[in-house]
């Protein structure tokens, strides 16, 4: 057995409702905005499994993920491994290639860790501007949130509209971590090795890290600065608007 599923996939009770009630959620997603509803993966465990779910029922809605150009390269090797074992097409969207230039060139490689103004604005530019382009044309998102996942997200509904008035669903908000496990070993769901290796939550190379036994989930993402500027802007209000420092 994989290392990430001896340790986690643990169901826990009230799994089969929470499943039952996640694929209503993409189905009354897909029916609600047909053609014009996209799932934002980031291939993270929790996105794996709404993609399964999708693929699985053949339900329209469209699959999509942002390369920022700084993802790892287990990372970016599972975009063919899921594409082959689903038998379909991501969208892949990348930020500007000649904002990335001139960000890096004025203020390093290595510049989101010099502060969180540049921290937020390397997300800025390498997320939130392809994540608005592939958002373009759409009345609907799904997300991979969990309220277990950080206390910025305790509180995450189900269904809301963001601030551009786009609904958004977020099928998977009360799984537990083990749930998520259990539904990748169930049906033999591929995934990021990175987890394998103590990685829970998955982002750009030079963000994330591994973590220690009884660290917080999000512990390993941007873990020089304080917890409460831990997110990127991708689920948070006016991220959209967020600016990009010349």
């Amino acid at each position: 057995m994989n290392p990430a599923i001896e340790r986690n996939a643990r169901p826990t009770p009230g799994y089969d409702d929470r499943a039952a009630q996640a694929l209503t959620l993409l189905r009354r997603a897909a029916a609600a905005h047909p053609g014009t509803v996209v799932f934002t993966t980031s291939l993270g465990a929790e996105d794996m499994v709404i993609t399964d779910l999708i693929a699985r029922h053949r339900l329209p809605i469209a699959l999509a993920t942002l390369e920022t150009g700084a993802l790892p390269a287990q990372t970016l090797d599972l975009i063919p491994r899921v594409e082959a074992h689903y038998g379909l097409r991501l969208e892949i969207w990348r930020p500007q290639p000649e904002q990335v230039i001139h960000f890096v060139a004025r203020h390093g490689e290595l510049a989101m860790r010099a502060s969180v103004d540049l921290r937020k604005a390397c997300c800025a530019l390498r997320k939130l501007e392809p994540l608005a382009r592939a958002l373009q044309g759409r009345t609907a998102w799904i997300a991979g949130l969990r309220r277990e996942q950080s206390g910025a997200r305790a509180e995450v509904p189900a269904e809301s509209l963001d601030e551009n008035g786009r609904a958004k669903y977020s099928p998977l908000v009360d799984w537990s971590w083990k749930d998520v496990w259990h539904y990748i070993d169930v049906h033999g769901v591929p995934y990021n090795e990175l987890h394998d290796h103590f990685y829970p939550s998955i982002g750009c190379e030079p963000c994330t890290r591994a973590v220690a036994l009884g660290e917080d989930f999000r512990a390993g993402r941007w873990w020089w600065e304080a917890e409460d500027a831990k997110e990127c802007g991708l689920h948070v209000s006016k991220h959209i608007a967020q600016e990009i420092p010349a």
